[in-house]
């Protein structure tokens, strides 16, 4: 069983909250989200928000946090073979509800289908809040391309930049 080891990002002010499934081994390892570098993640959001690319953890923080973004992933704990989404059996989700309690979320976004389909099954009907999946930025989704990326997430994410 492996154990996320990254606290939620936010602040009182974050309005949209963008959940991951369960952190990658290199995540786990940085103890920080996205920290693989072939994941796109911190690509695509700062072409979405208009910033450079983070380089630093506190960076990144910041480039979110100024935003009003928040950021966490739906699973708390799993058995997962590497960072294979595919491989995830007995997951235990994250308690979404006691952030949102804490902050001002207007709107939750999964990043890709893992993400989607575990919060439909773990967490939306007890939250009652609907989530608006995105194109994983993923290595794995190669399928969509970098500017096929931060075109999808710039028309999602739109109304709340």
């Amino acid at each position: 069983m492996e154990i996320h080891n990254i606290p939620p990002l936010y602040d009182e002010k974050s309005r949209i909250l963008i959940l991951g499934s369960f952190p990658s081994v290199k995540s786990r390892e940085g103890q920080f989200f996205y920290h693989h570098p072939q994941n796109r993640y911190w690509k695509v959001m700062a072409a979405v928000l208009g910033n450079p690319v983070p380089e630093t953890i506190e960076d990144k923080k910041r480039m979110i946090l100024s935003h009003h973004a928040a950021m966490w992933d739906v699973i708390a704990s799993c058995d997962i073979t590497g960072s294979s989404d595919s491989s995830i059996k007995n997951a235990v989700p994250n308690d979404i509800g006691r952030l949102l309690e804490e902050t001002e979320i207007e709107r939750i976004y999964t990043n890709g289908g893992t993400a989607h389909k575990y919060y439909r099954k773990y967490i939306q009907n007890k939250i009652g809040r609907e989530d608006i999946v995105l194109p994983s930025t993923s290595p794995a989704n190669a399928a969509w391309s970098l500017e096929r990326l931060i075109a999808a997430w710039r028309e999602a994410l739109a109304i709340n930049f």
